[in-house]
């Protein structure tokens, strides 16, 4: 118990140091100059094939949820059945 102790301590004492932090390359302007690039494209696919993607997932899943909720919502109309 008291060398889990002394280890907590030690870890508690220790300075936080950026030093050993790994430095990444700051590529905003990179970023800049591709976004405003005038390719005819839109903001929400300058991204490439990824955003492409994402975009066109996002958007079959959007059109299968509405067609799913409008279906239940016939249903939902129909009187129920005499058993």
């Amino acid at each position: 118990v008291y060398l889990l102790f002394q280890a907590l301590r030690q870890i508690s004492q220790r300075t936080i140091s950026t030093a050993s932090r790994r430095q990444f390359e700051n590529r905003v302007s990179e970023n800049q100059r591709l976004f405003q690039e005038d390719n005819g494209l839109p903001v929400h696919l300058k991204g490439g094939a990824k955003d492409s993607l994402l975009y066109r997932t996002t958007a079959g899943l959007t059109v299968c949820g509405t067609i799913y909720a409008l279906y239940y919502l016939l249903v939902s109309s129909m009187p129920k059945k005499p058993n």
